[in-house]
């Protein structure tokens, strides 16, 4: 199988298909573990992903039917009782759990420090993109995926950026106060 897929299966086999308990994993480094049934994810089974979150499911026949995810830092996703980050509350779950910093001291993602962006790049969450070659690598620097229109336009419009740019007005920043015949006062 990992020759023709980059996948991977340890596990029991039964009339040559995984079945039973196994470990399957796939070549982007996401593994399932728990019970499969001809050759599909069918039963109780986990899906651990690279940057550290997990999917805890029931499955049936390869699609889940019930399960929570649970990001990396540990805050689990329900969705009838979702406080995170939604329309009326935009803190990140460390800012929840240890308060906000003073003012000034922005937290620009929920990771402290944040991760250091390489020049010209952006943040995906799983990863970087380059823009210049539409390719996006894992944290650890290693080819995850290519980008494709959709997904290149949210990136630049959504994720942070490994740069500053000046936003807001800027005037007309070349000319002087002398260039436009008028002198500086002061108040009293």
């Amino acid at each position: 199988m990992e020759e023709y897929t980059g996948s991977k299966y340890d596990g029991d086999i039964k009339n040559g298909r995984m079945e039973g308990s196994g470990k399957y994993s796939f070549p982007t480094k996401t593994r399932y573990e728990g019970e499969m049934l001809d050759g599909m994810f069918h039963g109780q089974g986990t899906l651990f992903f690279p940057n550290g979150s997990r999917y805890v499911a029931t499955w049936k026949e390869g699609r889940a039917i019930e399960g929570k995810y649970t990001f990396a830092d540990g805050l689990e996703y329900d969705e009838g009782e979702w406080e995170y980050c939604d329309g009326y509350d935009r803190r990140f779950y460390t800012e929840i759990c240890n308060g906000l910093k003073p003012a000034g001291r922005s937290q620009l993602t929920n990771r402290i420090p944040p991760r250091e962006i390489p020049a010209g790049c952006y943040d995906t969450g799983d990863g970087f993109y380059n823009p210049d070659t539409r390719v996006i690598i894992d944290y650890n620097m290693k080819f995850l995926r290519n980008a494709d229109d959709d997904e290149h336009a949210w990136i630049v419009r959504t994720c942070r950026k490994g740069w500053d740019e000046i936003a807001g007005y800027r005037g007309n920043t070349t000319e002087s106060v002398s260039e436009l015949g008028t002198t500086p006062t002061s108040s009293s």
